[in-house]
């Protein structure tokens, strides 16, 4: 063994070794050899520092979620993982050794224990595992207006709309709540109400977002807004003590990566929300791996950003991990990548400009190596092994290692369709989900409002239907006296008022009028 392959193996052992429970990684590589005694750990208890699993197409990016899931609930640690192909089911069952598995064994001097763990399987569109829901409001305007797709000034009207709701108590839990809002507040009499205090909306944006969700609905996707919606406290099952790995398959939706990428940001928001302060922990309450991560931060707005920046900074105060895995750093923001301590990059391709440059900024990214040029070792690193830099117990990053990683022990593919179906319907998350509730909320308030409305216009329209016609009932039809000409034309009144005009006309000339029969008025 030379100088150099012993200073690797003592700086690697003192680099990676935690005092308390860890995962194990691997060993490390060293010019193609690979020194087992060079183990290469992560402490569990710096896993809340959050992390980045990155690397080209093809190159182990999944199995490495897979071995540090498998690894995090042997320790009692829940893991929410997205399974983007449905190929993570098999983590249920055992593995079976093969001669690849059988040498990798070998080669870091680890017996290879096939092992199944406790897994719950969730779907966004109920056909894949347990319906798992939010509320609308529980998404939220800035997440909503990220998955339709709205513009500045159309997420701007969201976000009055919801405003709205909360000062009116209209609980959004459905689309069919968010339709009737937009429509009543730009059609019908919500329309002058909301103008005075929170401005009106136009007809072509209330109608544009309509459209949209509309969209979302015929992709027959609106069943993952409502009641019951997914309670958070189901992330936290443990099975004989092993941790739940809970897994979101999107088989069925993955060519809509904003939706499921937004609500997983949404089930992280409402951790950050909800949870409470707990500080260090000696191992974290639970671990989100975020796959496909790049899908996330593509064309967000900066509100959109900022929320995802925040919870990252602060949920590690709440005893949550969260490791984003996508195929370059470069993929994530810099003000999200700066708080990812801990960093397995697998290898990197340089086929095109774009991909250089993405080499590049990852290099940077490394602190600088006594062993490798770290340019060279990212283009040549085979599949299954990842350059390594975690932080230690004190906060300080390892030394970078080129490391083989140990295999997985559950099975590395998805279950057959047999087992698959009796994993989802024998779980009790999928009778919990299964059915929809449907309370009184946005919608059942605003029809029962606009009907009253309706009701109240009509009556009043009724009631002076009924005066015009009485009024039309009380006119003299063509040629017909009126009351006062019959009373006029009477012959009494026709008399009475002679006399009171002969009355009159004596009172002025001073003479006493008289009768035809001498005597006074009547007569007298």
């Amino acid at each position: 063994m030379s100088d150099l392959s012993s200073k690797f193996i003592e700086k690697i052992k003192s680099s990676y070794a935690p005092t308390g429970s860890y995962i194990y990684l691997g060993a490390g590589i060293l010019d193609g050899q690979v020194y087992s005694e060079a183990e290469v750990n992560l402490s569990l208890k710096m896993m809340n520092r959050h992390g980045l699993v990155a690397g080209a197409t093809g190159t182990g990016k999944t199995r490495t979620l897979q071995l540090l899931a498998e690894q995090l609930s042997d320790a009692g640690v829940p893991v929410f993982m997205l399974d983007v192909k449905g190929d993570l089911s098999g983590l249920n069952q055992p593995g079976a050794v093969n001669p690849k598995i059988e040498e990798r064994a070998q080669q870091l001097n680890k017996a290879f224990s096939p092992t199944g763990f406790p897994v719950e399987i969730y779907s966004l569109s109920g056909k894949m595992g347990a319906q798992m829901r939010a509320t609308v409001l529980e998404f939220g305007p800035t997440l909503l207006s990220k998955i339709l797709d709205l513009n500045d000034t159309q997420s701007g009207v969201l976000a009055v709309i919801f405003k709205y709701a909360d000062d009116n108590k209209l609980p959004i839990i459905d689309l069919n709540d968010l339709k009737k809002l937009i429509s009543y507040l730009s059609e019908d009499p919500g329309a002058a109400e909301i103008k005075s205090s929170y401005g009106s909306i136009s007809a072509a944006t209330s109608g544009t977002m309509l459209r949209k969700i509309v969209a979302l609905e015929q992709q027959g996707l609106s069943g993952m807004f409502g009641e019951k919606s997914f309670d958070i406290e189901d992330l936290f099952e443990r099975v004989d003590g092993k941790g739940t790995i809970s897994l979101l398959n999107i088989a069925d939706v993955q060519n809509q990566p904003v939706l499921y990428s937004t609500f997983l940001l949404s089930l992280l928001a409402e951790l950050f929300n909800t949870m409470p302060e707990v500080g260090d922990l000696d191992k974290p309450k639970l671990v989100f791996f975020f796959d496909e991560a790049h899908l996330l931060f593509k064309n967000s707005s900066k509100a959109f950003l900022e929320q995802i920046e925040t919870i990252i900074r602060l949920i590690r105060s709440k005893g949550i991990g969260v490791f984003f895995c996508t195929q370059a750093p470069s993929d994530v923001p810099e003000s999200v990548l700066g708080q990812l301590g801990n960093r397995v990059q697998h290898a990197l391709r340089a086929f095109t400009p774009n991909d250089v440059d993405a080499l590049k900024k990852t290099v940077n990214t490394y602190p600088k190596s006594d062993f490798y040029e770290i340019d060279k070792i990212l283009t040549s690193l085979g599949t299954g092994q990842a350059l390594v830099t975690v932080l230690n117990e004190k906060g300080i990053p390892t030394e970078v290692s080129a490391t083989m990683l140990t295999p997985p022990r559950a099975v590395m593919g998805p279950l057959t369709t047999a087992d698959f179906d009796q994993l989802v319907h024998a779980s009790p998350m999928y009778s919990k989900y299964k059915e929809t509730v449907d309370p009184e909320s946005a919608y059942e308030i605003l029809t029962k409002r606009i009907n009253d409305q309706t009701a109240a216009a009509e009556q009043q329209k009724q009631e002076i239907e009924a005066q015009k016609q009485a009024e039309e009932e009380n006119k003299p039809k063509p040629g017909e006296k009126s009351l006062v000409e019959k009373v006029m034309g009477a012959t009494i009144t026709r008399q009475i008022g002679k006399e009171i005009v002969r009355g009159i006309f004596g009172m002025l000339t001073g003479k006493k009028p008289r009768s035809k029969t001498g005597g006074g008025l009547f007569g007298f």
